[in-house]
């Protein structure tokens, strides 16, 4: 079944012209390879502070190496580890340090990996867009410079605005979590018998900590663009 989804899935795409066809059947392929080998180890990273670290560590690295060469395809996606690295940790520890969020490896791989995953996506959306509008505008740059602005200051007035569309994704999710959607946390809490209170509890801060996390991403990778860090060229 999921086979035949997928493969109807990639027929849209290829008649609609998206260009995705191929990426779309590599993803889901990927997918469910990634999901075997997780699910066979994590019974034994979480019992481990050692694997428990590795594990992490390796879903930071796949972040990076993804979100760097979705927005650049030159050496300098390798600074896409800065708006995820800066996103993720501070607010991880300070979910440890509240008790927010348990020392237990149950609880910190899914609430890290969906920390990761949204930085990730900020980032990819924030730097393309800021990139993309640079490149589209820059005879407006030019003449910001030309009217005394530094380098900098020109690329932030034209690519903050669409840099800041990155954000509205999270956005939305977290306007409508309980009214179009019942996101993942608060129904994997209720399938594994916490009351709802305690399931809406937990998604609460996974959303926050989520806006958080992707606020800091995209001020970051902005910021990158801006200062010529982060480019095409």
């Amino acid at each position: 079944m999921l086979a035949v989804l997928l493969v109807c899935t990639a027929a849209v795409a290829a008649w609609a012209s998206l260009g995705r066809s191929r990426e779309i059947v590599v993803a889901g392929l990927r997918a469910a390879v990634q999901l075997a080998a997780v699910s066979l180890l994590i019974g034994w990273v979480v019992h481990s502070l050692g694997p428990l670290l590795g594990f992490l560590a390796v879903m930071f690295a796949v972040a990076v190496r993804t979100a760097g060469r979705r927005v650049t395809p030159n050496r300098t996606w390798w600074w896409a580890a800065l708006p995820i690295g800066a996103g993720v940790v501070p607010v991880v520890v300070a979910l440890l340090l509240t008790g927010l969020l348990p020392l237990r490896g149950i609880t910190l791989i899914p609430v890290t990996g969906i920390l990761i995953g949204g930085a990730l996506t900020a980032t990819v959306l924030g730097g393309r867009r800021a990139l993309d509008e640079l490149g589209t505008r820059w005879g407006e740059v030019e003449a910001g410079m030309a009217l005394g602005l530094l380098d900098r200051d020109a690329r932030l007035e034209i690519a903050r605005p669409a840099a800041a569309d990155a954000l509205l994704p999270g956005l939305d999710q977290t306007r409508t979590v309980g009214l179009v959607t019942l996101p993942g946390a608060f129904v994997g809490m209720l399938l594994g018998g916490a009351s709802p209170v305690e399931a809406g509890a937990v998604q609460l801060f996974v959303l926050v900590a989520l806006m958080a996390v992707q606020v800091v991403a995209v001020a970051l990778v902005l910021e990158l663009v801006a200062r010529g860090l982060l480019h095409r060229s």
